[in-house]
């Protein structure tokens, strides 16, 4: 029997919850693996996009609210910014009131650079997620949220 049916032990999950789990990261490693390999083509890598993408909804940001709205480490955002800055798509500028910190904002190559991504994206979402029938979006999205909001009261730390 494949892992997607048997409940490992003492795991108290059923077969049906399990195989639903197991579709749902095949799924995510899938549109991934596409998602990367479209940015590839453009010269990014997902995290490039990600963070450009975040530039382009509100510039100006510090690094570490970059980092928050990531959900990574404010070390991962500095490498980030150093080869984005390399390539001519950030630029930092200093804050008057904090020596240390710089706000963030995409140079008009990264603005280009971007919209071409954000057109990949579209892309790639019609042709998976907008290929589904509305009445599927609607069913699924509720159940999205459901699911989000239960991960998100989960305690910080897991349980022994």
């Amino acid at each position: 029997m494949s892992q997607e049916t048997v409940p490992s032990p003492g795991a108290g999950a059923n077969p049906d919850v399990l195989r639903t789990w197991f579709r749902f990261l095949r799924l995510h490693q899938r549109i991934t693996a596409r998602a990367a390999a479209e940015y590839r083509r453009i010269g990014l890598s997902i995290p490039q996009f990600d963070l450009l993408s975040t530039l382009s909804e509100r510039e100006g940001i510090s690094q570490q609210e970059v980092a928050e709205r990531l959900y990574v480490t404010k070390g991962n955002v500095s490498g980030l910014i150093d080869r984005l800055a390399a390539l001519g798509f950030v630029e930092r500028r200093a804050l008057p009131n904090d020596r240390r910190s710089y706000a963030l904002f995409l140079t008009p190559e990264g603005r280009a650079i971007t919209e071409r991504g954000l057109a990949l994206q579209r892309r790639l979402v019609a042709a998976t997620l907008g290929s589904l029938p509305a009445s599927d979006l609607m069913a699924l999205d509720p159940i999205l949220v459901r699911w989000r909001d239960v991960v998100r009261d989960l305690p910080d730390t897991p349980e022994p």
